[in-house]
């Protein structure tokens, strides 16, 4: 593992880092797959999520034969986002305690235990709706331990610097499974039927759980935490560790900033796809077909912003996110009115474009600013305000559709959203303060090397309370805060 030296009176130093190297050209959109461990784990994942698409087609249409119910339709998802909203802060504690890799074996490991027990039951005839629901539920409780864990993860495997260009390249990952998943899924099931789906599922967990043993630990970037601080951390409980998390999420105004942004527009704006089928049929009445190029569209435009942050892998700014969350509320509020479906068709994809660009700039902004110490908690808060939110957003934009219908329900969503954003853009100068401390504190801009450091005794709410360790660029003569990462 690639640590960083200590001080005799054992504080951590920051070493200078040499400028990146600059890549032209298409090889710059792959930069983070030079690292040997982001590569393994990289081209693991998406044959993994390929699998995950397929069997999430595959457990809608699994209920479908067993109910005929969108309402149970709709419980199983909920089931499978509960626990993420719920535990997921637990599961930030456990990814900040315990090593990484263990953790996500384990996890994956579950997943697919989980995916081989429901083959069983369908392949054998016995499957019954109450299956479904427990292995529904299983696996987001398997879900809030590996999502903070396996994000908190991508910069420990690729270092600060190519942080944006790694999760830039992880969203097109799941955006190409997106598109090649429910493809491949919906041929299967008119070929072979759904258990074929819970299979390939359980088969495609293997080259992750393999790649996770194939991990170089001294290749991973990570701080050496000093002995005083590793045992402060062993004598925590679980609530003293998680309310340490919230406290430095709390206080630290371009992390609060952040979160409270997206998670405003998670609720309330990027649950739009659950009136997309009501758009094709009721509105633009172009039905199955015309649902299946808007789902595709927005996939496609998805992909597209991936790998063009991928490509740019710039340094984060707070003006971006909140542009690019902006960009998404007009976009979204647009597509609610159209009634031309070519247009419809452009906007949607340009949702998709814009949802990428800020829900990235957000995680990339995290991901660099957290304390290694504190990263898994933090993503545990990003994790449950962007993905566990979802439950709860479904059922009050399916409310608001059932109510007002489909167009003005979404209209509603965007305009929630965007008063979120212009909140977020009127209040963003202490964050942005915050967020430039940060970066000098820890990291230079992409293009820059990394000053020295001088190290400094802990002794206010970033420092004692919170145990991780502060940086202070070599002109600066007082401590800096750093900050926090689909």
């Amino acid at each position: 593992m690639q640590t960083l030296p200590q001080s005799p009176g054992g504080l951590t130093v920051s070493q200078p880092v040499s400028a990146p190297e600059q890549v032209k050209g298409l090889p710059r959109t792959f930069r983070a797959l030079r690292h040997r461990n982001f590569r393994i784990f990289w081209f693991n994942q998406l044959i993994s999520l390929v699998g995950t698409w397929m069997q999430t087609i595959g457990q809608s249409w699994l209920v479908l034969q067993l109910t005929h119910s969108a309402l149970l339709l709709g419980v199983v998802g909920a089931l499978q986002f509960l626990p993420v909203m719920v535990l997921s802060l637990f599961g930030g504690v456990l990814a900040d305690r315990l090593q990484k890799t263990i953790v996500l074996r384990f996890t994956q490991s579950f997943a697919m235990l989980q995916a081989f027990i429901l083959w069983i039951l369908v392949a054998s005839g016995e499957v019954r709706l109450w299956h479904v629901l427990i292995l529904a539920l299983m696996l987001g409780l398997t879900n809030a331990i590996d999502m903070p864990t396996r994000q908190a993860f991508v910069v420990e495997m690729v270092g600060r610097e190519d942080v944006p260009n790694a999760i830039a390249l992880n969203s097109s990952m799941f955006n190409m499974a997106r598109i090649v998943g429910p493809a491949i899924g919906g041929l299967l099931i008119a070929w072979l039927g759904v258990a074929p789906l819970f299979l390939l599922n359980a088969i495609s967990f293997i080259p992750v759980i393999i790649g996770l043993f194939l991990i170089d630990a001294r290749q991973l970037h990570a701080q050496v935490k000093p002995p005083a601080t590793q045992q402060q951390a062993s004598k925590q409980s679980t609530l003293q560790s998680l309310r340490e998390g919230l406290a430095y999420v709390v206080h630290t105004p371009a992390v609060l900033l952040i979160i409270s942004v997206i998670g405003v527009v998670s609720l309330f704006g990027i649950n739009f796809n659950v009136v997309l089928p009501l758009f094709a049929t009721d509105v633009l009445h172009v039905g199955a077909a015309g649902f299946g190029f808007i789902s595709a569209a927005f996939g496609i435009g998805s992909l597209l912003s991936a790998l063009w942050l991928a490509w740019s892998n710039r340094r984060p700014h707070m003006y971006s996110l909140l542009i690019g969350a902006g960009a998404f509320c007009v976009l979204e509020a647009s597509f609610a009115l159209s009634r031309w479906y070519l247009l419809s068709l452009v906007l949607i994809a340009g949702v998709g474009f814009a949802q990428i660009v800020f829900s990235a700039a957000s995680n990339t902004t995290l991901q660099i600013v957290a304390p290694d110490n504190l990263r898994g908690r933090v993503m545990s808060v990003y994790t449950m305000v962007f993905v566990g939110s979802t439950p709860l957003g479904n059922l009050l934009i399916g409310g608001l559709a059932l109510l007002l219908g489909a167009p003005l329900a979404l209209l509603i969503a965007a305009s929630l959203s965007m008063a979120a954003t212009i909140v977020g853009w009127l209040l963003r100068t202490p964050a942005e303060k915050s967020l430039e401390e940060s970066l000098t504190g820890t990291s230079l801009p992409l293009s820059e090397g990394m000053p020295e450091a001088k190290p400094v005794a802990r002794g206010s709410l970033a420092g004692a309370e919170c145990g991780f360790i502060q940086h202070v660029p070599a002109t600066t003569s007082h401590p800096t805060l750093s900050a926090k990462q689909g």
